[in-house]
């Protein structure tokens, strides 16, 4: 039987304050409260609240022969405990099945395995620690920010004992081979690679709504025959998407609920196809043939692979300084301060920075900038404030112990 895999990412990030050169030592507060309670509000009753009840249903209708898997940030979680307690347990509901896997991922949707795998590993740990807390669940496969992957992470995800990885089917690497079935990575044993069948999960995710596509308009039955016409042999299918495509980037009105609503009965109708989750394909299917990525590659943003974060000069030197203070936050062993970098490191806030060009429609309702060059000013107004504390913490540290901490350039 082809299994078709279907995964939905579930991230938002703690909304940035508008913070004045004016504020620098004098105020350190720097998320906006009233704007994170206005996104959760929106993403759940728009979103959450409303795609997990037709999520639930096709489970149940379909007497569990529906899949479907998670992965969750931990901002996510925590914004949601915070605001809206109520989409926690719709998700819990559905993982209550028995029918829906929740993911491995980074904590705060960052980009650490870039730039410090210490930090990496601290955010893995952490987040699988809070999914086990809520869900009762220990993720056994990785899903890193935005699909970045390359032939080291596999290794050391293997290492740290998770079973396989989501990331990108790019042709340029596939060489003509299908993405529709599991690969491994080279050198790495017991470890499987599921990459996204980028042309069906953008049907959905992007053309859906699309008046001038060939196919608009998109229905479950078009779609699902559109699978059923894969040869025989097909092992599976990963369909990757955003969950808020659901609701808040193709309105209610598109019919979109309506397509995830039918799409079950409709792949399900062929009885040659079933609905599987990664650690079920994982363990039951072995790869056949190897994914060589030696350079890192992440989700295809509109033809560009990795470049949506570090496209300009003003992402690059601020992805850095970010990562170049890491060793001053730990030393300040303050957990507060350790909580304040990790969040300030999600990659919303260095998309934010891209040119308008580059944005897909993904951030337009939680980006409160209205240009790149805002978004750097304000995010470097708030690195340069918490940078002077750290450095006046270590300063007393060091008068209270006679310790010598190392002190790192403002600049």
């Amino acid at each position: 039987m082809t299994a078709v895999c279907l995964y939905f990412k579930v991230h938002q990030p703690y909304q940035l304050k508008k913070y004045q050169p004016l504020d620098i030592q004098i105020v350190h507060s720097y998320e906006d409260a009233a704007a994170n309670k206005e996104t959760m509000d929106f993403m759940a009753d728009n979103c959450y609240l409303p795609a997990n009840e037709v999520l639930y249903r096709s489970i149940k209708e379909q007497d569990g022969k529906f899949r479907v898997s998670f992965s969750i940030s931990g901002t996510t979680l925590e914004l949601l405990r915070s605001y809206r307690p109520d989409v926690i347990d719709s998700f819990k509901k559905l993982t209550g099945t028995g029918c829906v896997e929740i993911l491995a991922e980074t904590y705060y949707h960052s980009l650490c395995y870039l730039h410090s795998k210490k930090e990496f590993k601290r955010q893995v740990e952490k987040h699988s620690s809070l999914v086990k807390e809520i869900f009762g669940i220990k993720p056994a496969v990785f899903r890193n920010t935005e699909l970045i992957y390359n032939n080291e992470l596999a290794r050391l995800m293997a290492g740290f004992g998770y079973k396989g990885i989501l990331c990108e089917g790019l042709e340029t690497l596939l060489q003509g081979r299908s993405p529709n079935q599991i690969y491994a990575a080279p050198g790495v044993n017991d470890f499987g690679l599921l990459l996204r069948n980028t042309t069906l999960s953008d049907d959905i995710a992007f053309r859906f709504d699309d008046a001038n596509w060939s196919e608009h308009p998109l229905t479950a039955g078009k779609f699902a025959s559109w699978l059923h016409a894969f040869p025989e042999t097909t092992e599976l299918i990963n369909l990757f998407m955003n969950y808020e495509t659901f609701g808040i980037y193709k309105k209610r009105e598109s019919g979109v609920f309506d397509f995830l609503d039918a799409l079950p009965a409709a792949v399900l109708e062929n009885r040659k196809y079933r609905f599987s989750t990664p650690s079920a394909m994982l363990n039951t299917c072995y790869p056949k043939d190897v994914y060589d990525v030696p350079q890192t590659i992440s989700w295809e943003d509109k033809s560009d692979v990795n470049c949506v974060w570090s496209s300009n000069m003003m992402q690059n030197n601020t992805v850095k300084k970010i990562y170049s203070i890491e060793n001053m936050v730990m030393d300040s062993k303050r957990n507060s301060a350790i909580e304040v970098w990790g969040r300030l490191q999600s990659a919303d806030n260095f998309y934010y920075m891209a040119e308008r060009e580059k944005h897909t429609g993904d951030f337009k309702y939680t980006n409160p900038f209205s240009s790149a060059e805002e978004a750097f000013q304000n995010y470097n107004n708030i690195l340069l404030d918490f940078e002077i504390s750290l450095i006046k913490n270590n300063i007393n540290q060091i008068k209270r112990t006679g310790q010598h901490l190392p002190v790192l350039n403002l600049y």
